[in-house]
């Protein structure tokens, strides 16, 4: 069997590491995992005949040669692989998670940092058992700070990710209704997020905190920890802007200058993810200079916050991810989003809600109609409450986006302001061109 020690050694002969052999590089590292309907340890040899130069396995019958290093299980190798090669560097890394926002908040305080040193981050959303390893193998020499993704669907999922990272910051952006079906309860995202604080409390780390959000406050006594926030307590006080189609936000920097940014997000529900970039890059050392110029050239991407002018429309884009808390968020900053184009909010369902599913979707509907928005609802969520409500009549459901495709392609709407927001499981993008 490799010891981790023989592992590491390997690693560094290589080019990276992969896990798919249609994302390989030529030279790398190739892993094989193995999951419910797939075990890769049958691509080995086809990884090593398209260029890998070796190969992780955990099956003694694929080992032909010294190529292939045998371990009991390649997951766990991965894992202990990465948190060797981690311990080998002794930059700040900084563990973010939340329920909403994380990904866009790593990407701005990413765009931060790097505008002033070279800076490891996850790429996307790798941030779960595999993804944060393989984030960690990412890291070299001339980075000076790492940012790791952590997400959860389940009690101990953070605890686990801590540990195998080990960061000496953390950020939570938030804690909200989300994948309650694994949770099983609020409360259970609330203990698992709050892991994030009980690893940099066991181990004298500092925590960036929102200082407007009481629950934080609350669960982070104790914590060294630098606020961020519109409070006037905070470190490193914000101020919202003007109101306009994009987020704005001012703050007094070091020598008492006022720096003023317009971003390229859309909804006021981001400021305190712009708040954290600002905060964490002066606690940094990053000029306000390179700060504000960083937020103001961050382009939102992949389907979050983004702003399209379709010809047709205007779509606020922001189908990556909803669950409760986001949904609340966006509708209400949609509602008071200024301008003379009639309003359409297109919303698909919210996924991993469990038991809570009917209820949150329902408030969803009641939200829609309190803030007297129009509203398409696509999905087999909405579907149920348009069967099941006594007064659905007034709705307007689609069982999936096919049939919303079909519906908007028949009867296209022109010069509106269009809200598309729901879970990814939904693919509400596929509705864009129809928009």
């Amino acid at each position: 069997m490799t010891s981790i020690a023989q592992l590491h050694d390997a690693f560094l002969r290589c080019t990276g590491v992969c896990t798919d052999t249609r994302a390989r590089a030529p030279g790398s590292l190739f892993v094989a995992l193995k999951g419910p309907s797939f075990n890769a340890n049958a691509f080995a040899a086809q990884a090593l005949a398209a260029g890998c130069r070796m190969a992780l396995v955990d099956d003694p019958a694929v080992a032909e040669d010294d190529r292939y290093l045998l371990v009991p299980d390649a997951l766990k190798a991965l894992q202990e692989l990465a948190l060797h090669h981690r311990r080998g560097s002794d930059i700040p890394v900084l563990a973010i998670t939340g329920s909403n926002g994380k990904t866009t908040t790593k990407e701005l305080v990413h765009a931060v940092l790097a505008a002033d040193r070279p800076t490891l981050a996850t790429a996307g959303n790798l941030n779960n058992h595999i993804g944060v390893p393989l984030t960690l193998l990412r890291l070299r020499a001339e980075h000076r700070i790492a940012i790791i993704e952590m997400g959860a669907n389940r009690p101990g999922d953070i605890r686990e990710l801590m540990a195998l990272a080990e960061p000496t910051h953390g950020l939570i952006t938030n804690i909200g209704r989300a994948h309650l079906e694994g949770f099983g309860s609020f409360d259970g995202v609330v203990r698992t997020k709050s892991e994030l604080y009980d690893h940099l409390r066991a181990g004298g780390g500092t925590v960036f905190v929102h200082a407007d959000d009481a629950l934080l406050m609350e669960k982070s006594t104790g914590l060294h920890r630098i606020t961020y926030g519109t409070a006037a307590t905070a470190d490193h006080r914000v101020e919202p802007g003007p109101t306009g189609a994009t987020l704005a936000l001012a703050w007094t920097g070091t020598n008492g200058a006022l720096h003023e940014v317009t971003t390229r997000l859309i909804g006021g529900y981001n400021l305190p993810n712009a708040a954290a970039a600002v905060a964490i890059g002066r606690h940094f050392g990053v000029p306000d200079g390179r700060i504000a110029t960083a937020l103001a050239d961050y382009t939102p991407s992949n389907n979050r916050s983004q702003f399209m002018d379709t010809g047709r429309n205007h779509v606020v884009l922001d189908a990556y991810n909803a669950n409760p808390s986001s949904m609340k968020a966006a509708l209400e900053h949609f509602a008071g989003m200024p301008g003379e184009r009639p309003k359409l909010a297109v919303l698909g369902g919210m996924k991993e809600l469990g038991a809570d599913s009917t209820s949150e979707h329902q408030a969803v509907v009641a939200l829609v109609r309190g803030l007297g928005l129009q509203a398409v609802f696509v999905g087999p969520e909405f579907a149920v409450l348009a069967r099941t409500m006594e007064d659905a009549k007034d709705l307007v459901v689609h069982p999936d986006v096919s049939a919303a495709l079909d519906a908007f392609t028949r009867n296209p709407v022109e010069g509106r302001l269009i809200l598309v927001k729901g879970s990814r499981g939904t693919k509400l993008e596929g509705l864009v061109p129809a928009l």
